[in-house]
């Protein structure tokens, strides 16, 4: 499968410019099997507590249908990022994958909110952590901070995830999860990472960049460097069975001295 990770500058409050420039994007990509997007894509992610719950929609709602339509003419699978207006009525950080026919495959809420910024915006999102098929390829979720939690991409893998599927609005001084941990979590789950970031400001936030696509070798088979980028690579299922027999961190764990852990 060929993933296509997009690092841009985000449009903050401007739906339909995000919406006009996926439209073009998704055509440039049509090589690639999916595409992510960043974290809160649709509007922008540092626009305060009254823009998010003006630009929040249903999972279903306008939005949506205009991305269904774009993956439909493209050919290509989108999973982006949006503020979710819930059946609850509650307002949560979001991802959705939406199939090369137009299909809603997955919706994930963010669960580890990360400072100020997103506590006074979203709620915490409920312990789903949905596994999706995309052309034979098992795929989990997270969002930004989520895979700074270890146990996030471990219960993923455990389940059978083979690429954990990470938007990001992640910025500077934390370059550090981008240029390490994103490597660090596909070589100890043994599986494939992709981590969408946007570059550039907003705001007072300057991004730091550096999307990429690790694979379970700790390997980076696509890289971004601070500026606005459109990477691609084709995941190698091979490498990861190889790379399954070389480092056998599933088979040696001992789960059952980690039961205390839930309890701390």
């Amino acid at each position: 499968m060929r993933v296509a990770l997009y690092q841009c500058p985000p449009l903050p409050l401007d739906v339909t410019g995000n919406l006009q420039r996926l439209q073009h994007l998704a055509m440039e990509a049509r090589d690639a099997d999916l595409l992510v997007l960043p974290e809160m894509f649709l509007s922008g992610y540092n626009i305060g507590v009254e823009a998010v719950g003006a630009l929040a929609e249903a999972r279903d709602g306008e939005s949506a249908q205009r991305i269904a339509n774009i993956a439909k003419s493209s050919g290509v699978a989108i999973l982006y990022g949006y503020p979710e207006r819930g059946d609850d009525g509650q307002i949560y950080n979001a991802v959705q994958l939406i199939d090369a026919k137009g299909q809603s495959l997955c919706n994930y809420r963010k669960t580890h909110l990360f400072g100020e910024l997103d506590h006074s915006m979203f709620s915490v999102g409920p312990d789903e952590f949905p596994l999706v098929e995309l052309n034979g390829w098992k795929l989990g979720f997270l969002i930004c901070y989520d895979l700074e939690f270890p146990e996030n991409a471990r219960r993923l893998a455990l389940a059978g995830a083979e690429l954990i599927l990470v938007p990001t609005a992640n910025m500077i001084p934390y370059d550090f999860i981008a240029d390490v941990t994103v490597r660090a979590r596909a070589f100890e789950n043994q599986c494939y990472v992709a981590y969408a970031n946007y570059c550039g400001h907003e705001g007072e936030i300057h991004y730091c960049g550096q999307s990429s696509i690790a694979a379970p070798d700790g390997s980076r088979l696509a890289q971004a460097g601070l500026d606005e980028a459109l990477i691609v690579a084709t995941l190698d299922r091979q490498l990861m069975i190889d790379s399954r027999a070389v480092n056998r961190y599933f088979h040696d764990r001992r789960p059952e001295l980690y039961g205390d852990l839930n309890k701390r």
